[in-house]
């Protein structure tokens, strides 16, 4: 009986806390009601681990520290979040001011972009790159695998390292634990190539007792030499992607830039290693020039300790500006009803909407869930095509056919509350024509989804599908 009486204490105790968080919508409040009184033993223990948003004590106070730096060189680079560039066409001009708003960064031009073909490509020239570095190479990724393109990576910071090439190379505690507890890790260390892991878990302790373990570094940033970077979904990994293999191949999308847009990428890499290593800004090249002609750009990253809800409104700020057309790829769409009323505002504006989604998904939780959204967005008017040649793993969106949104965030919400991502905001009709061709493949290579394909669905799979919608905050 006193165990009884303790545990109704404990999940009354966990209510009140849940009514008194400000930054919890009603929904998530609403999913952890349902946990805490269906699961009551369980909950508060799914509660405890899972529930807060939070990095520790420690950690803001280091991010705090850190963005204090940080802050103090955005003249040279970012400018002031007022400062949109007179480029822009004045109709999609808010939407650079809404992502200038999130890190303090601002519109700049003289970039210039190339859209690569593949995977392969893509490792293929960023190794290239590497090869070709002559003062500094920066990695950060989430996943880092040990296979062709994972060695194939390290091997050539290896070789840069030797040559006196200074090599940063970060990789997440969750998503490449292997690669961080392998020989090729300490093999990069042995050669000169300075390591961190981001958000390690060496003390899963103090993590569940300070924190949550499953608040990732979602980035993908390689920045070189000051004068290139690389932004998209890739992981460094193979597109076999052998750790879900049955799935693969994974299908990414990768941009290659040059011009001042890249010291915002190297500032977002800065931040994280100091905030893991200590190091100073004053460790990093940020000034590249600009090239005579160039479009413009806007870097920008998002995590925990940033603006709570600055994804979701940033995509709901680049919706929100499409005049004609709006074409969005991801492989999880598990949105909050900010960007949900977006889009169908958008259909009901008269801009034809389209959503490209993988067929076959790795997480039974966001397919599910994705799909309970199928029928209001359908309804309203979207087009939604399922890509049926392996995991859709490309993270886009096109807007108009002159503005593009490119990056490792994905519209769920993980990426909304829980992950550190990094987006690029490109305005220019080459690169983003280049990306809406790319989108274009995907749908033709996709199985388009009715009205009528989705009300036949069982009551059984509708009910499960908005089940595992409503605890989705939770999940």
């Amino acid at each position: 009986m006193l165990i009884l009486y303790a545990h109704g204490l404990i999940v009354i105790a966990f209510t009140i806390r849940i009514l008194l968080r400000d930054d919890l919508s009603p929904t998530a409040r609403l999913a952890w009601f349902i946990v805490l009184n269906v699961m009551p033993f369980a909950g508060t223990v799914v509660y405890f681990l899972f529930g807060e948003v939070d990095l520790g004590k420690r950690a803001i106070r280091r991010h705090d520290a850190v963005f204090t730096e940080i802050r103090n060189h955005l003249a040279a680079i970012g400018g002031q979040p007022d400062d949109a560039s007179g480029s822009v066409d004045p109709a999609y001009r808010q939407a650079f001011k809404y992502a200038a708003s999130i890190n303090g960064m601002k519109p700049v031009d003289g970039n210039r972009a190339e859209l690569l073909e593949d995977a392969t490509t893509a490792r293929a020239r960023l190794i290239e790159d590497i090869d070709a570095a002559t003062d500094h190479v920066h990695v950060l990724y989430y996943i880092w695998l040990k296979d062709g393109t994972g060695t194939n990576v390290a091997r050539a910071l290896i070789r840069a390292a030797k040559r006196g090439v200074t090599c940063r190379a970060m990789a997440d505690g969750h998503g490449s634990r292997a690669l961080i507890r392998s020989s090729l890790w300490k093999e990069m260390k042995d050669a000169g190539v300075q390591v961190a892991t981001a958000l390690p878990l060496n003390r899963p302790l103090r993590v569940i007792l300070t924190s949550r373990i499953d608040l990732r570094n979602h980035r993908k940033i390689t920045v070189i030499d000051g004068r290139i970077t690389y932004c998209g979904s890739q992981n460094c990994a193979d597109p076999e992607f052998r750790v879900k293999a049955k799935y693969a191949p994974w299908v990414d999308i990768m941009l290659r830039l040059e011009g001042p847009v890249v010291a915002q990428n190297q500032l977002l890499f800065a931040s994280d290693w100091m905030q893991e290593t200590g190091e100073r800004i004053e460790a990093f090249d940020l000034g590249p020039p600009s090239h005579e002609t160039g479009f413009t750009a806007l870097a920008m990253g998002d995590g925990p300790t940033e603006r709570r809800s600055a994804t979701p409104q940033l995509f709901a700020a680049v919706i929100g500006s499409a005049q004609a057309e709006l074409t969005i790829s991801t492989p999880y769409f598990v949105p909050d009803p900010t960007v949900v009323d977006a889009l169908c505002a958008a259909i009901y504006r008269g801009v034809g909407v389209a959503l490209i989604f993988p067929e076959r998904n790795d997480s039974w939780i966001v397919s599910a869930a994705s799909r309970s959204y199928y029928r209001k967005l359908l309804s309203a008017g979207a087009k939604i095509h399922e890509f049926r040649d392996g995991l859709l793993h490309s993270k886009t969106m096109t807007v108009d056919g002159k503005l593009c949104l490119v990056g490792s965030a994905n519209i769920d919400l993980r990426s909304f509350d829980l992950n550190y991502e990094n987006n690029i905001l490109i305005w220019d009709e080459s690169i983003t024509g280049a990306v809406r061709r790319r989108q274009q493949d995907y749908i033709d290579r996709s199985l388009s989804v009715t009205l009528n394909a989705v009300e036949a669905w069982s009551y059984p799979r509708r009910i499960w599908n908005n089940v595992i919608a409503t605890i989705g905050p939770v999940l």
